[in-house]
């Protein structure tokens, strides 16, 4: 997980078969090192995808809108009705105790992603494949290194979208508000924008042709000034996607959520991604079709504020990762 050698400083056990030490992990209850981690085969969330989670970043070391995060997580196993066995505060505190516990890890610049699982556990009857039964919930709090490599290099020129044929599961099927591990069609959805573009973003549709979202951000595009974006009745309520509703609000930015298609991001004057890894960032084509400025100023506004307000400035920091 390391991006480089460092001293051992203390307060993690090293890694099996290294002098260097491993990023500890919560684990039903206990702390272990990152490849102790063990999941029963017949593990719900593994057998169904029966899970829920959730994902913070680090700045500084310290978690972004952790609060935020929580309470979605608990909204997505309420809609799940999965009882993870503790409460919101408990998590909360869990989650902040992982950083605290591999923070003698994180390199000088870096930062930390924090992921919590919560599946409903395996079944031992298996009446219903398990669902009725009062399982155990498997819980795992795991940090791993913010991995700037994966998208430094696009802040500048920016990044590619391509929208597949695969479409996101309809609000009949499954709430897109809940976050869940249930993603068979974003796989298809990456398998097919990469046979056009090994780098491509894919961004997919609902049932009705309108755009929703990639599978870890949301999408937003400008035209004539106001950032335009899905509203929530097909789309995941991203921490980051509230993050620039918040900050355009407070820069003056006209904001309207409402149903997109293809079209409006093919004559946008501007577009971009947001999630909790990269924040925001600047997209310079959807399906070939090219943006004009890139990033373009609403880009570049938005991104100035939330460097501002998290206390570094993000793109450099990635690039100075990436170095």
């Amino acid at each position: 997980e390391s991006t480089g050698p460092r001293a051992w400083t203390g307060g993690i056990p090293p890694a099996k078969g290294s002098d260097m030490p491993e990023l500890l992990a919560y684990f039903n209850g206990e702390w272990v090192p990152r490849s102790d981690l063990r999941i029963d085969p017949a593990d719900r969330g593994f057998t169904m995808g029966d899970a829920v989670f959730d994902v913070e970043r680090t700045f500084n070391g310290k978690i972004f809108r952790l609060k935020e995060h929580m309470e979605r997580l608990y909204r997505s196993l309420q809609y799940n009705r999965i009882d993870p066995g503790l409460a919101m505060h408990e998590m909360a505190s869990i989650s902040e105790e992982a950083v605290r516990r591999n923070e003698p890890m994180r390199p000088s610049g870096g930062d930390f992603s924090i992921r919590q699982v919560v599946t409903r556990g395996t079944p031992v009857s298996g009446t219903q494949g398990g669902v009725l039964e009062p399982l155990t919930p498997t819980v795992i709090v795991l940090v791993t290194m913010v991995a700037f490599e994966a998208y430094a290099q696009f802040y500048e020129p920016g990044a590619t979208v391509v929208i597949p044929k695969t479409r996101s599961y309809s609000s009949n099927f499954f709430d897109p508000k809940a976050k869940h591990y249930s993603r068979g069609n974003f796989v298809q959805a990456q398998l097919e924008a990469a046979d056009l573009d090994p780098d491509a973003f894919p961004v997919l549709l609902d049932q009705d042709g309108n755009i929703t979202e990639n599978m870890g951000a949301n999408f937003f595009v400008v035209t004539d000034g106001v950032l335009r974006t899905s509203s929530d009745k097909s789309v995941l309520q991203g921490i980051s996607r509230m993050s620039v509703l918040e900050l355009a609000g407070q820069l003056g930015i006209p904001v309207v959520e409402e149903d997109l298609q293809p079209y409006d991001a093919y004559t946008a004057d501007e577009a971009f991604l947001t999630n909790t890894y990269f924040q925001l960032l600047p997209v310079r084509s959807v399906d070939r079709r090219p943006m004009g400025e890139v990033p373009g100023p609403i880009s570049k506004q938005l991104l100035a504020a939330w460097s501002e307000l998290v206390g570094l400035d993000i793109v450099d920091q990635a690039l100075q990762a990436v170095k």
